[in-house]
């Protein structure tokens, strides 16, 4: 998002479409609101993109209600241990398994991340929630293969997420056998839905998208330069410090903590987060939640969840600073970030 806006983009959050705009047969923009005013908005564009993961068809139906789902879509689940089960940096790959699918075992910051599954989802959610047998089966193969035998109470974070595979002529339902390909379409209405592929091929699929576009909207053609394009943030010679994850912007937020020392302070004494990195989400990365920080800016919800929720009332207090925000407002961010982290717990 940094990047698109770097590139002379204009970046909106919060702000989900709630209907196509047409005119004719053909789509002109799109209807948005933004969720913290409630104000809709009427967005003009020379064309619309479909880029939602597995809600693809939600955009797919305002446009046509009566054509068929083009997405099937596949939970895989995660769980996280500490790092101890699993010493040094080295990746264990298990190539096959009682599923058919390979499991893996990744150092990530002092912990270890273990996965994956293929499930069949019929619904999609934007909270998708591992299942028990997912969960006993990845603790099953992976004790097989840890010195260490981890348990359910060593799980310290479990998270599910939804891949958007594109729904098979004939029903085999056995999503180890869907394609993994990208799918490019164009509506009757110049409406353009790109879904499918993989987080490793994204540059690609933005290039075929984007040139597509130019086609359908008449646009000028220029050459997709995203091959070569830095990402914003991408490393950078560093001290070797936690911060060296903001990569170019490493500087900027220790810039930060010499202007208020007291930004150092961390937001639990376990893990190596500071105050400075909810400042710095707020005032540069969009964040407007707790859930935004704790998930999705810093990954603690990811790695310890019962350390995220002991976290969550100094962020709130920290963001609530920032945006101006009263005590109501900080007491109802941490009651919903709670709800939100519970399933992350195995029970």
């Amino acid at each position: 998002a940094q990047t698109c806006v770097a590139q002379g983009g204009t970046v909106i959050n919060y702000c989900p479409v709630k209907k196509l705009l047409k005119a004719g047969e053909k789509i002109i923009g799109v209807e948005a609101m933004d969720t913290e005013t409630k104000i809709e908005y009427s967005l003009k564009a020379k064309v619309v993109m479909n880029a939602t993961g597995v809600f693809v068809d939600n955009i797919l139906l305002m446009d046509a209600p009566e054509r068929k789902p083009l997405i099937e879509s596949s939970q895989g689940v995660h769980l996280v241990f500490d790092g101890s089960f699993l010493p040094g940096n080295a990746a264990l790959l298990i190539p096959k398994t009682s599923d058919g699918r390979v499991l893996f075992a990744v150092p990530w910051q002092n912990h270890v991340l273990v996965g994956t599954t293929d499930t069949p989802m019929e619904k999609h959610s934007l909270e998708p929630v591992a299942l028990e047998e997912e969960i006993d089966f990845i603790l099953k193969t992976i004790t097989q293969y840890f010195k260490k035998k981890p348990a359910k109470e060593d799980v310290l974070s479990v998270y599910a997420g939804l891949r958007p595979l594109v729904a098979p002529q004939n029903e085999t339902g056995n999503t180890k056998e869907i394609s993994r390909d990208l799918k490019l379409i164009v509506s009757p209405s110049g409406l353009i839905t790109i879904t499918g592929g993989k987080w490793t091929t994204y540059r690609h699929m933005a290039e075929v998208t984007v040139n597509k576009a130019i086609v359908v909207a008449g646009l000028k053609k220029i050459d997709s330069v995203t091959k070569r394009l830095p990402i914003h943030g991408c490393t950078t010679d560093s001290d070797g410090s936690h911060l060296a994850i903001y990569g170019t912007d490493e500087n900027a937020v220790k810039e930060l903590i010499n202007q208020d020392p007291s930004l150092a302070g961390l937001l639990i004494s376990s893990f190596f987060y500071s105050k400075a990195e909810v400042i710095w989400a707020v005032q540069n990365e969009m964040a407007r939640t707790v859930e935004d920080v704790l998930a999705r800016r810093i990954r603690l919800l990811f790695l310890d969840a019962r350390a995220a929720i002991n976290a969550a009332p100094e962020v709130a207090r920290i963001i609530a600073g920032e945006l101006n925000k009263d005590e109501k407002w900080q007491q109802q961010q941490v009651k919903e970030f709670i709800t939100l982290a519970n399933n992350y717990i195995l029970k």
